[in-house]
């Protein structure tokens, strides 16, 4: 008892508080969502089924509760608050609700699939914050308000990222290379009328020195024409790189389809995303040389051969 009263003055006399109780019913509140309380772990759950959109998983109907919930768990800390969540998303939906999560404070941590032989194809967005309850729960909830709102008038998901009108990528490639050459500043690899840039950075996995040709590196391949392209790649990023790299190839119309790893036990730890994008070459060249500044991926690039 001694040691309990002891340990209880130091942490006094260190100004060391106990973080604030959260208030759930503001977090039921702001979101819209009756939550429920796991008292041992300290976490306030909110759960949002996907049942506006019937999905079929190899020619079965899923139910939400078998693995078509979108969740938000909020917990306490000393500044307030932390979230983690995942959200069910459809292919339509997920850079509007990727750029909502971005612009309203929180970090997208990983986007991927969890099933085959779905239809519609449904991805998973997984989200991170840390600050007030009040913050926190009003991001969660323009996340959701933005799929919503797509939702609302269709129920039918896209499936094609092509808007009315937009002309079809032609049949037969050719993009200028020279272009591209002076944006980027280095040689791409030209084939049958495309081009693709590799950009290595170094890295160390099992104490062995790992780089370009060993697949740690951000690409980026363009097919069509100059003035009708696509591009299509892949960022290696640093943990710390990843918000800021994903916030710039959206602000620049660039379509995020997948965030993810692709090794363990590498130093430092490197996260891959991949995109996909429509217009002019020279543009989207831009748009992906923005990321690379954003990155200060051009700073540890790889020669190429």
């Amino acid at each position: 008892m001694k040691k309990l009263f002891i340990l209880a003055a130091i942490s006094a006399a260190m100004g060391v508080s106990a973080p604030a109780a959260l208030d759930t019913a503001k977090i039921d509140q702001i979101t819209g969502l009756k939550g429920k309380f796991n008292e041992k772990e300290g976490v306030y759950k909110v759960t949002l089924p996907r049942d506006d959109v019937k999905v079929v998983v190899d020619g079965w109907a899923m139910p939400p509760f078998m693995g078509l919930g979108t969740w938000a768990a909020f917990t306490e800390t000393k500044a307030g608050a932390m979230v983690m969540g995942d959200t069910v998303l459809f292919e339509d939906e997920v850079n509007s609700a990727m750029s909502a999560a971005l612009d309203n404070g929180l970090s997208v941590t990983a986007l991927h699939n969890h099933f085959f032989f779905d239809q519609p194809k449904v991805f998973f967005m997984h989200i991170e914050g840390e600050g007030t309850v009040e913050k926190l729960a009003s991001a969660v909830k323009k996340v959701y308000d933005t799929t919503k709102a797509i939702r609302g008038p269709d129920l039918k998901p896209a499936e094609s990222f092509s808007v009315v009108g937009q002309p079809s990528l032609p049949e037969k490639n050719s993009i200028n290379a020279a272009p591209l050459n002076e944006i980027f500043g280095t040689q791409g690899e030209s084939k049958d009328g495309m081009v693709k840039f590799t950009i290595g950075r170094p890295a160390k996995m099992h104490n062995v020195t790992i780089d370009k040709d060993m697949g740690v590196n951000t690409w980026a391949a363009f097919a069509g024409s100059d003035d009708n392209a696509i591009v299509d790649g892949d960022f290696a990023v640093t943990e710390d790189e990843l918000q800021p790299v994903l916030r710039s190839l959206l602000e620049s119309k660039i379509n995020i389809v997948a965030i993810h790893q692709h090794m363990t036990h590498e130093e430092p730890r490197i996260m891959f995303f991949h995109y996909w994008g429509r217009g002019q070459a020279k543009d989207l060249a831009n748009a992906v040389k923005g990321g690379l500044l954003v990155g200060g991926l051009l700073k540890v690039s790889s020669p190429l051969p």
